[in-house]
């Protein structure tokens, strides 16, 4: 297996633990899917072959390195694993992925395909090769590389670009009535899901952040709430300084004004990157269960390095929550994700009551 298709079996295992659904009866198998995600996959296995190939030739090329390539493999082997044989599925839009893993998993359950899906996103970016891609595109941080803790910094005036993370973020979303039959968990409940594109260019952002916000306003649309509702969002805001001013903008068009909160520090936003750098394709499963605990525990995760908001200060002018998390009750978060090409994907969810 691939290292991002292990990252992504283990937290599928984790995620079943917790959810305590290890069905056994052939009609729990079938109504069991698995979608997930990754947005560059088996990175190192393209490289080693490659350098294999060029070396030895055809015989030094591994029956499986075209298995291990696949993006879909994480779901196939989780579904192997367990014996799931409802939807099988995978999405690949860069750093959106996990994010249209989990709201498209949630449709699927919604459309009647399944009960129980497993959701989530995996990567395994960090090599050197993928290191210099970035860094030629002048997307990571590389003024703090003497004190490379302090180097994700979302939101910050002195923010230079993000810090690759690797690993896998699993949920287990399930349909309401099945859930309540067994008695299982409940932490939240996925109210909303909205999908939109920049149609502007290649890995810039707009800069009005027209695109987030046609995502954000749909996902509210789709869970029938209004902005005011909203009380937390944690932002893609990776540490770039386009992309954080963007989505900034964005959030505050929607969440302020006539059907929105009346001050812009009324409304709460952090990046949870600042603590575990950018997952690209995990990265919107991971903040969507931040999220989700957010709801959960009602508790804002906070934004590690933020010095000063900003740059210019005045647009920035909204609760970070700086370095520390804040209590307060979260009934409704939204999670954004947005990536290359210009995809973008926002979450909501909601207290479940009842």
């Amino acid at each position: 297996m691939a290292k991002f298709a292990q990252y992504a079996t283990a937290a599928a295992q984790e995620a079943l633990d917790d959810a305590e659904w290890h069905p056994q009866k052939p009609e729990d198998l079938e109504s069991t899917g698995v979608y997930i995600g990754s947005g560059i996959g088996a990175f190192d296995d393209v490289y080693d072959t490659s350098i294999a190939y060029d070396e030895g030739g055809y015989k030094k090329v591994s029956p499986l390195f075209v298995p291990r390539l696949l993006i879909n493999l994480a779901a196939g082997h989780i579904s192997m694993r367990y014996g799931f044989k409802g939807p099988n599925h995978a999405a690949t839009t860069a750093c959106t992925t996990g994010a249209h893993s989990v709201g498209d998993a949630g449709r699927f359950i919604a459309f009647g395909d399944a009960d129980v899906m497993v959701a989530g996103g995996a990567e395994s970016c960090i090599h050197p090769l993928a290191i210099a891609g970035f860094a030629r595109a002048r997307s990571l941080a590389t003024d703090w590389n003497d004190a490379p803790h302090l180097a994700s910094r979302p939101f910050d005036r002195s923010r230079a670009g993000f810090v690759i993370g690797e690993g896998a973020g699993v949920m287990v979303l399930e349909e309401l009535e099945h859930a309540k039959a067994r008695g299982a968990r409940i932490y939240a409940e996925l109210r909303g899901y909205g999908l939109s594109a920049d149609a502007h260019h290649m890995t810039a952002p707009r800069e009005d952040g027209e695109g987030p916000f046609l995502a954000m306003r749909r996902a509210l649309r789709h869970a029938d709430l209004q902005p005011h509702e909203v009380d937390y969002v944690n932002a893609h805001a990776t540490s770039t300084s386009l992309g954080d001013a963007a989505e900034n903008r964005a959030i505050k068009s929607l969440l302020l004004g006539k059907d929105g909160k009346q001050n812009a520090s009324e409304i709460n936003i952090s990046s949870t990157k600042g603590a575990i750098g950018h997952l690209l394709g995990a990265a919107g499963a991971v903040e969507a269960i931040f999220s989700v605990l957010a709801v959960h525990q009602d508790t804002l995760p906070p934004t590690l390095n933020l010095e000063s908001p900003g740059d210019p200060p005045e647009e920035f002018d909204c609760n970070y929550v700086p370095k520390v998390a804040q209590s307060k009750r979260v009934n409704v978060a939204l999670s954004n994700s947005f990536g290359f090409g210009g995809t973008n994907a926002s979450i909501c969810f909601s207290k479940f009551d009842g």
